[in-house]
């Protein structure tokens, strides 16, 4: 589609900044909100100190707002502009492109798609990442994913098989690991597809609807009996409770008011 060829590399899209040049290089892709928890600024400072990387990957940031005034978050608002300082700093503007969050899920599907289609890559760089929903959309739509190691990702992702984990905390060790991914996969396509059809195998077996069903229905049982059992006890309760009263309290309260 035109729309989101322009919405990824540059154009008359608004609410945009940076160009792709080139748009034959694969794509890193990060999508979240902006807050230092989420980390884009920090993966925004990975990729621009590392100049291999820039050679070989194009970088794709989609969140947050680009005019620190649109946003009522003070911490938004403190990443958007650290977000500016560090495409001034390392010229990024031609290749990096940084977009406002999209919220219509059928244009997002289509991001996802489209970068797995230039062989590219999705990276999750979250301080801590309670679990991780990007993650398994990236994964299902076949793209290779590095994910933080802290929180839900790691369980998500297989380190080397299915994706690969890094540790925000270490930028320059993530942007190299990513490095050479693209550089093994640039010397044939056979280890691209390979984490990309373990990626989509991943969320088939472990994050599909049916397994969700299970687990809910599950979950539902185990919670009707623990509420049959806690009515039990409730009644046992109250007859301990009305037996006492008949046998001892009774009979106390009566002396007491006779005298």
């Amino acid at each position: 589609m035109d729309e989101i060829a322009e919405l990824i590399f540059g154009g008359t899209a608004p609410h945009a900044r940076g160009k792709l040049k080139d748009p034959d290089k694969p794509i890193l892709f990060a999508m979240s909100r902006l807050d230092v928890i989420k980390n884009m600024a920090g993966l925004t400072e990975w990729y621009g100190r590392n100049a291999e990387l820039r050679e070989r990957a194009n970088l794709l940031l989609v969140g947050g707002f680009l005019n620190p005034h649109d946003s009522d978050d003070r911490d938004e608002r403190v990443q958007i502009e650290l977000m500016h300082e560090l495409f001034d700093e390392h010229d990024l503007d031609g290749n990096a492109r940084w977009v406002e969050m999209q919220t219509d899920k059928n244009r997002v599907g289509e991001l996802y798609r489209s970068v797995a289609d230039k062989r590219g890559a999705f990276v999750q760089p979250a301080l801590f990442e309670g679990f991780g929903l990007t993650v398994v959309e990236a994964m299902s739509s076949g793209l290779p994913v590095f994910a933080t190691r802290f929180g839900g990702p790691s369980e998500i992702v297989e380190d080397g098989v299915s994706g690969f984990h890094i540790d925000p905390n270490r930028g320059e060790t993530a942007s190299q690991r990513m490095l050479e991914f693209f550089l093994e996969a640039g010397k044939g396509p056979e280890v691209w597809d390979s984490i990309s059809g373990a990626a989509i195998q991943r969320v088939k077996e472990k994050y599909n609807w049916e397994l969700h069903a299970k687990k809910l229905l599950s979950l539902s049982r185990i919670y009707g009996f623990w509420k049959y059992i806690t009515n039990i006890e409730r009644e046992e309760t109250r007859r301990y409770l009305d037996m006492f009263y008949g046998l001892m309290l009774r009979r106390h309260s009566q002396k007491m008011l006779v005298s």
